[in-house]
């Protein structure tokens, strides 16, 4: 009988709370990298996710090999930005221009009907892995640039690739309804609407990941106040996070970039990061800072 009721006991224990903190688009510009590299040095950033054919990676690799708690990842860009492999190996993936085209909808059609499309996109995300694997850093988890990878066919690439290149953690992202609406009563019916259109998206994610043995986090914040991660929203997030494995992202710069319509600007993102309120909360509710390498 005691060895039962202890059980119970242990099973109903609540996680603690744990938070990834991490700042997206590294290596898009100096301003970003220069961001980075406070934000963790003076700040709470424990994580940075790197665009391998951004402008500024050759500099972002080299702020974090000056970093080395810094944990980095692959910020795999499919859509809206460079791609790494050349144009003609990848013609149906690009616009005349040679860019990632930013019509992600058309572009899912695309990879999900196509073989010769679906050709070309492994051979795309292979090419990114293999540019991290060559520039001397750690891999600490994988994303996808503006979360493609709940697209089911680049997720079955991304498991079936990316453990060949010492893949072990992938950025789930599910923000719960119920926390969204206590942290923010804005655009309240578009929160709801967005989250029931994901949702079957996000459970097929969660499932894939459990079976191929992948880690990944239970919540992440951001996706609703994406362009409004100033001080004070960082702080109403911080004072809601349920019990468990929390990420929350950030795209912070040094100076305006330009940014989401109606948004708040990237310094301000930069500045929530640096924020001694911020990290005296942190403290206050004894939340433990991570990475993805700590539950991996």
């Amino acid at each position: 009988m005691l060895t039962v009721d202890h059980r119970r006991t242990v099973a109903s224990k609540p996680k603690p709370t744990r938070v990834i903190l991490t700042a997206d688009d590294f290596g898009s510009t100096l301003p970003v990298n220069e961001a980075v590299e406070q934000a963790h040095l003076y700040g709470i950033l424990t994580s940075a996710s790197l665009m391998v054919g951004a402008p500024a990676t050759a500099d972002a690799v080299q702020r974090a090999k000056n970093m080395p708690a810094l944990r980095v990842g692959l910020h795999l860009v499919l859509s809206d930005g460079w791609p790494t492999s050349r144009s003609e190996i990848i013609p149906d993936l690009i616009d005349a221009n040679g860019y990632l085209p930013t019509g992600m909808v058309q572009a899912g059609f695309r990879f999900f009907f196509l073989q010769r499309v679906r050709r070309q996109l492994e051979i795309e995300i292979r090419a990114q892995f293999d540019s991290f694997r060559g520039l001397g850093l750690t891999l600490d988890h994988v994303n996808v640039h503006k979360h493609f990878h709940l697209h089911p066919t680049i997720l079955d690439m991304l498991i079936r690739i990316g453990p060949d290149y010492g893949m072990r953690a992938i950025r789930l992202p599910y923000e719960p309804l119920r926390v969204t609406c206590r942290i923010s009563t804005r655009h309240a019916i578009k929160n709801i609407a967005w989250s029931l259109f994901i949702a079957p998206w996000v459970a097929l994610l969660r499932t894939k990941l459990a079976s191929a043995n992948i880690a990944h986090n239970d919540f992440l914040f951001g996706l609703s106040e994406t362009g409004r991660m100033n001080e004070e929203t960082l702080i109403n997030i911080v004072n809601h996070l349920p019990h468990g494995i929390n990420e929350i992202y950030f795209h912070p710069a040094t100076s305006s970039l330009p940014a989401i319509k109606g948004s708040t600007r990237h310094d301000k993102e930069l500045k929530a990061l640096l924020s001694p309120s911020v990290r005296e909360l942190f403290e206050n509710l004894s939340i433990e800072r991570i990475a993805y390498n700590d539950i991996a």
